[in-house]
């Protein structure tokens, strides 16, 4: 697993600030990104064709993600290894996937109610379920620096992590096939 941070890169001792020269630095805020491959156990791997069924049914039948037991190893795998890693606990807000089709480009989206934070998400998950040259932009402003953006592949069995305050889109950039992406949605505790 990577970690990306967007913005100013930084250097800090102790309790996140630097000393030295009599300049004392404070980080106040900081966007990461989390990204990488699910690498389950030999016999525990995710079930793909599960998770795009799941998604096909969930999506024509507009009916609320089923809970399945290949979900269910991915959501733990990805919580407890942020936790381990990082040492923040992510709950569950929202699950639900999405269908592209060849060509297809997705409207900005963004998973927040700006007139809801309270309630709304803190970080969005986004999982490659069977993706070929699917692409993600996520927007993100650096200061006064406004309108920056991150464009990262997804591919099969990767997830990527990010603040569900930042703006985001999503490409299928090829003709033959539909790509199916898993978005999970997390509450920071």
């Amino acid at each position: 697993m990577r970690i990306i941070s967007l913005g100013i890169s930084k250097q800090f001792l102790g309790d996140n600030f630097f000393m030295g020269g009599g300049i004392n630095k404070n980080i106040l805020s900081e966007q990461s990104l989390y990204f990488g491959n699910v690498s389950m156990p030999k016999g525990f791997e995710i079930d793909a064709d599960k998770l795009s069924g799941d998604i096909l049914q969930s999506t024509f039948t507009d009916s609320e993600f089923p809970f399945s037991r290949t979900l269910d190893m991915l959501n733990t795998y990805i919580r407890e290894h942020i936790n381990c890693d990082y040492g923040f606990a992510l709950i569950n807000k929202q699950i639900f996937g999405d269908i592209y089709k060849p060509n297809q480009q997705s409207t900005p989206l963004l998973n927040i109610d700006p007139v809801d934070l309270r309630n709304s998400p803190d970080y969005t998950c986004l999982y490659g379920v069977k993706v070929n040259n699917c692409f993600v932009r996520i927007h993100y402003d650096d200061n006064r620096r406004k309108g920056r953006s991150w464009d990262i592949e997804l591919k099969d069995n990767m997830f990527i992590i990010f603040p569900s305050t930042n703006m985001y889109s999503i490409t299928n950039k090829q003709k033959n096939s539909l790509n199916f992406v898993q978005t999970i949605t997390y509450e920071y505790i």
